[in-house]
């Protein structure tokens, strides 16, 4: 499959749904181009609702659309869907159990050089913790095509992150993904590798690179944030010597902080959260802030070995 931005991939698979179901609309802050709405406009105009930017009106309007029965996607930057109409989000789309798709586009840092205001570290922590919201990371293009046509079936709120730059295959065929259920991408005994999103080829690069040193590493590929797979967080917890998150996001309420929840009452395990720390993330690109901030096959599997030294000692 061609690599392409996963921003793209979904835009494509929900014109094709479209195409079929009227009910569908899409809608937007100005942000046809970001967002990769523009064959879909051209094609449906119809069905697509420019808000301009208005980020708080526009979760409205489509709360108020997916209550009179259609299927909204309001379709954003990550950094303002998130922040911007947190408060609409919580009590238009959550509280009121409204059938809203939220598409968070260039999240976590893929505005790259343009610095904190746009990075979107923080969504992750804020949308977990709205009550009633399933929040989802694919990570390649095979993924997002088939998580956005469940999303078209799915009842419920959601929001979904995508990135901004075309991303490597992590499955090399079709197939189905169960929303919160994770996927074991590599079995092992020695420790665990839990990702989401674009870190998740990370993972399974690191992954295998542990395997050729001899040590046999769990890989999952947790694409639901929320509802989160508790019974493979336990099982890794209770099976493998330690567990390794990574994540493009703070280290503050993200993926980490959702699987050491789970551990530290269900089973309580040596863990290392990778991601932003507490600060304004730095500017540059997208690989140069990864590199910077140790989101890297190298940084991890230095982590994964220290943590095995760890565990031997006990």
């Amino acid at each position: 499959m061609e690599n392409k931005p996963c921003r793209r991939v979904f835009t494509e698979t929900l014109l094709e749904l479209a195409l079929s179901d009227p009910s569908i609309v899409a809608l937007a802050n100005d942000s046809i181009g970001s967002v990769t709405l523009g064959e879909f406009v051209e094609r449906l105009p119809e069905q697509y609702i420019e808000v301009g930017i208005a980020e708080q009106n526009m979760v409205g309007i489509g709360a108020g659309m997916a209550l009179a029965g259609m299927k909204p996607f309001v379709c954003a930057p990550a950094c303002f869907l998130s922040m911007r109409s947190a408060e609409q989000v919580k009590v238009d789309v959550a509280y009121s159990e409204a059938n809203v798709k939220l598409i968070g586009v260039s999240g976590g840092v893929s505005y790259g050089a343009l610095g904190s205001t746009h990075h979107s570290v923080q969504d992750l922590a804020l949308m977990r913790a709205i009550p009633g919201m399933t929040v989802i990371l694919p990570c390649d293009n095979r993924q997002t095509r088939a998580i956005t046509r469940q999303l078209v079936a799915y009842d419920g709120p959601v929001y979904m992150r995508v990135g901004r730059g075309a991303v490597e295959d992590v499955y090399l065929e079709e197939r189905d993904f169960a929303i919160g259920k994770a996927v074991t991408l590599l079995d092992g005994h020695d420790l665990t590798i839990i990702a989401a999103g674009e870190t998740v080829s990370i993972a399974l690069k690191a992954g295998k690179e542990l395997q050729t040193l001899g040590y046999a590493a769990r890989v999952l590929d947790m694409h639901t944030i929320k509802p989160i797979d508790r019974e493979a967080i336990v099982t890794a917890a209770r099976e493998t010597k330690g567990i390794i998150t990574i994540e493009e996001h703070s280290v503050h309420g993200g993926l980490g902080a959702a699987v050491a929840e789970i551990t530290a009452v269900e089973c309580p395990v040596r863990q290392r959260i990778i991601g932003i720390p507490d600060e304004p993330a730095v500017h540059g690109s997208s690989a140069e802030i990864f590199r910077h901030y140790g989101l890297t096959v190298n940084n991890l599997v230095a982590n994964a070995l220290e943590l095995l030294q760890l565990s031997l000692r006990g």
